[in-house]
């Protein structure tokens, strides 16, 4: 029985292996692409050919991260039905192997994929996804997550704080920021708009070229008024560090699992909607299991006899589901930040339907037939 378990494991690897090398290869075609047209602008002449190819090659753990369920999927279904069309499953069987031991070998390999998806995302497709911004940011100047920037929460004592940071310049340092006072009853009591920002070692934020606008409400007897500042530097002291600024700026899907955790907190804390980050959260917790339930689904192919018929028909279908399931992923992301839905159960949603799909498919095609 170790021999058979090996002979689908090692023809399973090599399968797998094989469908995940053609998907990262079309994408690697497709990143090139897409970033040439940055090569050779006038405003990012330092952002060379070498420059953007390295870029893409370091997105390569990210698209593997992605793609690994699906592969897993296309590549067991292409080892299990050509191991049924070729009668070598059928002498698997005649041989002892039972259907819950056929399961349970296919279940050692999608756990060694589960351990594999779990290191891809959450430790070298983040480290590679900050280094691949790193290299554009000092060749084309900055790091922004779009035309607004980031936008973060802090309350300090009794008024509250949203700061907005454009983007990050190549040694760290922050682009346009602005900060907007708040006091208790909601009013707005200051706001504040510097050229560049730095971190300061002491949690303070050392802003360049300041211009400061005080509101003074007054009470029922003086005029509200208006103060203005304009200074070269100034000092605002926050709990806000660097790695939350960077954090903000990055996509969520990209961060660690710990990162997300520390971010949705500091969110929670300062009263910030933290739904899109939790969905995030438990999409990569629950992301790595989809290996298990993709070998599940491809067990059943294994019982089916269709001698005459090639396997490309069960391949296409294999490759059907697994787009299937990354459109449910995604669209069940999009629904529940616009829902409001719960974030586990958002995150944990297609698994579970594609579980019960691959066990009534089980129960159906290997129990009963």
């Amino acid at each position: 029985m170790k021999t058979l378990r090996r002979l689908i494991h090692r023809e399973a690897l090599s399968a797998v292996a094989f469908v995940t090398a053609g998907f990262l290869a079309l994408f690697f075609f497709f990143d090139v692409v897409d970033e040439l047209r940055w090569v050779g602008l006038a405003d990012a002449e330092g952002y060379q050919l070498s420059h953007a190819l390295l870029f893409v090659a370091l997105g390569v753990p990210s698209h593997l991260y992605e793609l690994l369920p699906i592969t897993v999927l296309i590549g067991t279904i292409f080892v299990m039905a050509r191991l049924a069309q070729s009668s070598e499953f059928t002498i698997m069987r005649t041989s002892g192997m039972g259907p819950w031991q056929a399961l349970r070998t296919l279940l050692t390999l999608g756990g060694f994929f589960v351990l594999l998806t779990f290191a891809l995302g959450d430790y070298l497709a983040p480290l590679t996804e900050r280094s691949a911004q790193q290299i554009k940011a000092i060749h084309l100047g900055r790091l922004t997550s779009g035309a607004t920037g980031a936008w973060l929460k802090e309350r300090q004592n009794t008024h509250s704080f949203a700061v907005n940071v454009h983007a990050l310049s190549t040694g760290g340092a922050m682009l346009g920021v602005r900060i907007f006072e708040f006091d208790a009853k909601g009013r707005l009591a200051s706001q504040t708009r510097a050229v560049s920002g730095q971190f300061g070692p002491d949690g303070a934020w050392t802003l360049e070229q300041v211009q400061r606008s005080r509101f003074d409400q007054g009470d029922a007897n003086d005029a509200a008024h208006v103060q203005y500042l304009d200074a070269p530097s100034l000092q605002w002291r926050t709990t806000i560090s660097a790695d939350m600024v960077a954090a903000s700026l990055l996509r969520p899907d990209r961060m660690a699992t710990l990162d997300l955790f520390q971010f949705i907190r500091h969110l929670n804390t300062n009263a910030q909607s933290a739904q899109r980050y939790e969905i995030e959260f438990w999409r990569k917790v629950f992301y790595p299991l989809s290996c298990l339930v993709m070998v599940v689904l491809a067990l059943p192919f294994a019982y089916l006899h269709f001698r005459s018929a090639g396997i490309a028909g069960q391949v296409f279908a294999g490759v059907m589901a697994g787009i299937s399931f990354f459109l449910l992923n995604n669209i069940f992301g999009y629904a529940g930040n616009l829902q409001n839905w719960s974030p586990w159960l958002t995150a944990a949603a297609p698994g579970l339907i594609y579980s019960l799909l691959s066990l009534a498919a089980f129960g159906w095609l290997v129990l009963r037939r």
